[in-house]
């Protein structure tokens, strides 16, 4: 490595995702010199790769919406989702500062965000629990705006998109599943398609950019447009301590340790550590090795945020989950390689259910994927020391209507899915156990035994439909009983295998409400801060509602450059 260069600023920020841009923009607009170093050759971090949503309590765009809500409400809603692990103080500070952070970006920077005003709570029955209006998402945004950051924006993964184009959530979402049913989804489908199909022909990718990679490119134009330099392919290397205060950092760049002085403090959102094996190993609740257990998280998050700041005294807060989970299934490549597909949207629809080992089901499969991991976690039999898996099992029907994972319905097909063995195809219920390992009499009466309830519109089991939420992901045009109800019984059947999978971490660093990293004696690190999943979760490990993860990162990126800028209460 070559001999050390030196840069000077006054905050420098270890990521690129939501948390650390809006870190460096709010510092930014509050007259600060920024630095942002990227360990990746792509800026936008898991962010690109989400949905783009954030939770974000009694936002301007609810309040415009004359939506029925109050930061009490919404505080009374997480002191009954955290329990023992609820701190006033930083709930507090997210709850009042959420809105202002998005009327402040929306104000001053390109973000602009619309309203989920039918999108509930994950436990909308808790008191405080809304059935709509807390969660927000990045509005679709023209790439061309990025001007030459437009090639370093992370792209979206291709499996998660139709043949490139990526499907935003929300309206575009609606009319993509009803394009069959409905002359206005239909042109409205056909629109995009050409669109898009015009952009690649020209420009080599999607223009019209939805999602994750709408708010990362909102936010890369932002940052691009105030100047902050956004350095690429430099990964943080160690933290600058002197006089017992962070004040820089090391990072390479272009082969070279270079010196990064940081007159106000250094904010670490290098986005947690689920690819960091030892941690994972040793906190996750199943000790996943290899291929038991997936991420959508972006390779480099290998806990570099957290390993820096216990170097330098930090101390960890753990959760009751130290990830936020999602079911995901692997995704053969005709190269040999695997994809991730995370299974978001089809386990609420009727005509579905998910059986472990034992051929029975553990979960009410229209919950949150956070809580259907955590239900397959504790569904393993006592030293049952095997990975947990679940098999997603259906008819012809459903995979015609919905599709089953990465397997679209009709009339796109499946045929190279069934061939690569991703989707187990049988003629009968006994085939397909056979086909999966499964017990076959087991199977059949648990499909028996659901059947019965579906076709009454009831749940014994896990009452599943009881709640707005579950109801949200049902599918109501059918007219049946329960939207999330319909009997398994139309042959051929078809499964998938599911394993547990994370969309970032939980534990990490302990802060206080201003951000500042704490020391085992609760005192903070002068100097230090942290954003996003290097962040330990506010929310102690459950998750809320759409956008736990994305909306505390960007409050607290927020918080953190407020407070670095000296200006700490709110005006």
């Amino acid at each position: 490595m070559g001999g050390d260069a030196t840069i000077g600023c006054d905050v420098l920020v270890i990521g690129s995702g939501a948390g650390g841009m809006t870190a460096a923009l709010t510092a930014r607009l509050l007259g600060l010199d920024v630095v942002i170093a990227e360990k990746d050759r792509w800026f936008g971090g898991t962010t690109a790769l989400s949905g783009g949503w954030l939770w974000v309590p009694c936002s301007p765009q609810a309040r415009r919406a004359g939506i029925g809500d109050s930061i009490d409400d919404a505080r009374l809603y997480l002191q009954h989702e955290l329990g023992p692990r609820f701190d006033a103080r930083l709930v507090d500070a997210f709850l009042e500062a959420g809105p202002r952070m998005v009327e402040f970006l929306e104000e001053r920077t390109a973000l602009r965000f619309f309203l989920g005003t039918t999108y509930p709570d994950y436990h909308p029955a808790q008191p405080g629990g809304l059935p709509a209006g807390r969660s927000i998402c990045a509005e679709p945004f023209d790439a061309r705006a990025l001007g030459d950051w437009m090639r370093v924006l992370r792209p979206p993964v291709s499996e998660l998109t139709l043949c490139g184009l990526k499907v935003g959530s929300g309206p575009d979402f609606h009319h993509f599943f009803n394009a069959r049913r409905s002359l206005r989804s239909a042109l409205y489908v056909l629109r995009r398609i050409a669109r898009h199909g015009r952009d690649v022909l020209l420009h080599g990718r999607d223009l019209l950019l939805m999602s994750g990679n709408a708010l990362a490119g909102r936010l890369g134009s932002s940052v691009r447009g105030l100047g902050i330099p956004l350095l690429l392919e430099s990964p943080a290397l160690e933290l600058i301590v002197e006089g017992g205060r962070v004040c820089g950092a090391w990072i390479e760049r272009e082969g070279r340790r270079v010196r990064v002085d940081a007159r106000r403090g250094v904010v670490c959102a290098a986005g947690g550590f689920s690819w960091d094996m030892p941690r994972r190993h040793a906190l996750y609740p199943h000790h996943p090795e290899g291929a038991t257990h997936l991420s959508l998280v972006t390779r480099g998050n290998t806990g570099d945020g957290l390993r820096m700041a216990q170097q330098a005294g930090a101390a960890l807060r753990h959760a009751s989950s130290p990830g936020s989970w999602m079911p995901m299934s692997r995704v053969p490549r005709r190269d040999g390689s695997f994809a991730t597909y995370p299974h978001s949207y089809e386990r609420g629809k009727p005509g579905v259910i998910a059986v472990n080992r034992e051929a029975r089901r553990f979960a009410n499969e229209s919950n949150s994927y956070h809580d259907f991991v955590e239900a397959l976690l504790a569904a393993r039999a006592r030293g049952d020391e095997r990975p947990p898996v679940a098999y997603f099992i259906c008819d012809s029907a459903f995979v015609r209507r919905y599709g089953l994972g990465i397997a679209k319905p009709f009339p796109l097909p499946r045929s190279h899915y069934l061939r690569s063995g991703y989707l187990r195809r049988a003629d009968s219920l006994p085939g397909l156990a056979r086909l999966l390992a499964l017990d076959e009499e087991r199977l059949a009466h648990t499909v028996r035994e659901f059947n019965e309830g579906a076709r009454r519109g009831v749940d014994p089991l896990f009452g599943r439909g009881d709640n707005v939420y579950n109801r949200y992901h049902g599918d109501a045009a059918l007219g049946l009983p329960n939207p999330c109800l319909a009997p398994i019984e139309q042959a051929p059947f078809y499964a998938v295998e599911v394993l547990p999978g994370d969309l970032g971490t939980f534990t990490g660093l302990a802060t206080d409400e201003h951000a500042r990293v704490l020391r085992e004696d609760g005192q903070p690190i002068a100097g230090l801060y942290a954003a996003g999943c290097d962040m330990a979760s506010l929310f102690g490990g459950v998750y809320p509602g759409a956008g736990t993860n994305l909306g505390p990162a960007m409050t607290f990126g927020y918080l953190c450059a407020r407070h670095l800028a000296g200006q700490v209460a709110e005006g």
